[in-house]
């Protein structure tokens, strides 16, 4: 793992993972990486996330932002990058470029923002909380309405990275019919776009069972030329580095010679495979 930066990681102040950032920078250097980005969630508005089980509540960005400083001044050994994990809400495009904004402009703020998309109009189509609500979908319909709304989140401006390209297959539902023109349309809007995409190991350790992006799709960026990063999304810090030899393979057999980390919004390292 020489070398490499997980690129995607949260914290106990998600509601949803566990672990401070010291204990996953303790855990990056146990399992011999360069670096992490720790990428909590950006809060949500209340109406899509009221228990604040999703998302970090805007109460705690100033103690998220001070620990990473923390963490960063006492591991010299390691590159401790701030990011944020932001959600592409179309109704509320101008209220996430304002709170993206103010975090980039700080000294102590945020340098990486992956891009994801969760929400299908109020619906989480990931949470395991809302499985059943897949029973009243056409999953076609479903891909066909993620893919406008991850390329309208690529092209958008406001972010570096697209995490979890392919989410939406997370408990086993895949599109059917024309998989290569579907992927073609991801990777032509990521290349135009500017936006790297993440190789997302999380998804072996989902129901699904298999890397975010698909072999496929990520042979469709390569081909493409859409840099890709690597990350475990990793809600503990025992997953830190989860996998990231196999991450490693599939990008190679993509036709990527190397994955490349984002360190700031415009500048880049990349680690040859």
């Amino acid at each position: 793992m020489r070398g490499l930066i997980d690129s995607h990681l949260h914290t106990r102040l998600c509601g949803h993972a566990t672990g401070t950032v010291q204990q996953y920078a303790a855990a990056a250097a146990a399992r011999g990486l360069a670096g992490i980005a720790v990428t909590e969630h950006l809060p949500l508005p209340h109406e899509l996330d009221p228990d604040r089980r999703l998302s970090m509540p805007p109460s705690r960005v100033e103690e998220y932002l001070g620990e990473i400083q923390e963490v960063r001044l006492a591991r010299p050994d390691l590159e401790i990058i701030t990011g944020i994990e932001a959600d592409w809400l179309p109704d509320r495009v101008e209220e996430t470029a304002a709170a993206l904004s103010a975090l980039r402009q700080r000294a102590d703020g945020v340098k990486v923002v992956l891009g994801s998309v969760h929400f299908l109009g109020g619906w989480a189509f990931d949470d395991p909380n809302r499985l059943d609500e897949w029973g009243g979908r056409d999953v076609d319909q479903v891909w066909e309405d993620y893919t406008a709304e991850w390329c309208r989140a690529a092209k958008s401006g406001l972010f570096d990275v697209m995490a979890h390209p392919d989410l939406p297959k997370k408990f086993g539902h895949h599109p059917s019919g024309d998989v290569d023109g579907l992927y073609a349309r991801f990777a032509d809007v990521a290349l135009t776009s500017g936006v790297m995409i993440e190789v997302s190991t999380a998804g072996l350790r989902k129901p699904v069972a298999e890397l975010y992006p698909a072999a496929g799709l990520l042979r469709a960026f390569g081909e493409a030329g859409v840099p890709a990063t690597l990350g475990s999304d990793a809600h503990s810090p025992d997953e830190v580095g989860f996998a990231f030899d196999e991450a490693c393979d599939a990008l190679r057999t993509a036709g990527y010679h190397a994955v490349t980390f984002a360190t700031a919004r415009c500048e880049k390292r990349s680690v040859a495979l």
